[in-house]
C-alpha cells in the first residue's frame, strides 16, 4: 500500500508549478514537505486528493490511478483524508453534528454509529467536551484538531495536511501539533506540508525540500534539515530558522 507520484506536472494556464514531481510514501510514513512559498507543495497535496487535474504523469494511490478514466474519485477519497488551513465547518450544526457529518451522508452510517464515531474521533483529537458547541466558539487550535477528527471519521488509510497551522496563534500551534504526532505513533500514513520545521525533524521518516515546483532533496530529517547538501535547500533553512 502505497502512493506513488510519478513524474508529475500541473500548470495553471502558462504557469508551470509542479514540474516533474517523483515520489512514492509508504504505508506508515510520515513525510513532511517544505519550502517557500509558491514552490508547489500545496498544489501537489491538492493532485493526489484529485482535487486538481494533472497535465502530465501518474499519481497511483494502492495501484489505483487518481486521474485514471473510470476512477471513482469519490470512493478514492475515503480512503485519503485532506486537512487544510481554513478550517470549514458548518457553522449551524455542533461540533459532534459536523464529524458525523461525512460518515452519515458519505458512508451510509446510521444514526447511532455515525454519533458513536464522531464522539470516538473527538476524542482522539481531545474535544470531548466541545460535542455540543457551535464552531464559532472554539479556538483556532480547536477548529483545526475538530477538522482533523472529521477528516478521520471516515477511517482514511492516509492523511494530507496543508500547513494546517500556518493560521493559528503561536500558542495554539503546539496543540494541533500534538493530535498529528499521536497520529503518527499511531502508525497514520501521513504527507504534511508545514513550516515547522523543528515538527517536520522530530516527527518525519522523510522530509523532501520542494524548490520551484521540483523536489530539490529528500531524505531523513538528519539528512535534509541537519545536513543538507544542496544550496537552495540551505538557504531556505537559514531564512526559516
Amino acid at each position: 500500500m502505497s502512493i506513488e507520484i510519478q513524474d508529475v506536472h500541473k500548470a495553471f494556464g502558462s504557469l508551470e508549478v509542479v514540474k516533474g514531481v517523483t515520489m512514492t510514501v509508504e504505508k506508515g510514513e510520515v513525510v513532511s514537505i517544505i519550502g517557500g512559498s509558491g514552490s508547489g507543495k500545496s498544489t501537489l497535496l491538492m493532485c493526489i486528493n484529485g482535487l486538481e487535474p494533472i497535465n502530465e504523469g501518474r499519481i497511483l494511490v494502492d495501484g489505483t490511478d487518481v486521474h485514471g478514466r473510470g476512477t471513482d474519485l469519490n470512493k478514492l477519497r475515503r480512503k485519503i483524508g485532506i486537512v487544510f488551513q481554513q478550517w470549514n465547518a458548518f457553522p449551524h450544526l455542533t461540533v459532534l453534528e459536523n464529524v458525523m457529518l461525512a460518515p452519515r451522508k458519505v458512508l451510509g452510517r446510521s444514526k447511532a454509529e455515525a454519533e458513536a464515531i464522531a464522539v470516538d474521533k473527538l476524542a482522539r483529537v481531545g474535544l470531548s467536551e466541545k460535542l455540543k458547541v457551535f464552531p464559532s466558539k472554539l479556538s483556532g487550535g480547536q477548529q483545526q484538531r475538530m477538522a482533523i477528527a472529521r477528516a478521520l471519521a471516515m477511517s482514511p488509510d492516509y492523511m494530507l495536511f496543508d500547513e494546517v497551522t500556518s493560521a493559528l496563534d503561536p500558542q495554539l500551534v503546539g496543540e494541533v501539533l500534538d493530535t498529528m504526532r499521536s497520529l503518527s505513533a499511531e502508525g497514520m500514513t501521513m504527507i504534511v506540508v508545514t513550516h515547522e520545521i523543528a515538527f517536520a525533524r522530530e516527527v518525519s521518516n522523510r522530509v523532501a525540500f520542494f524548490h520551484k515546483g521540483r523536489i530539490h532533496e529528500i531524505g531523513p530529517p538528519a539528512q535534509v534539515i541537519g545536513a543538507p547538501r544542496e544550496p537552495e535547500t540551505i538557504d531556505f533553512l537559514k531564512s526559516v530558522l
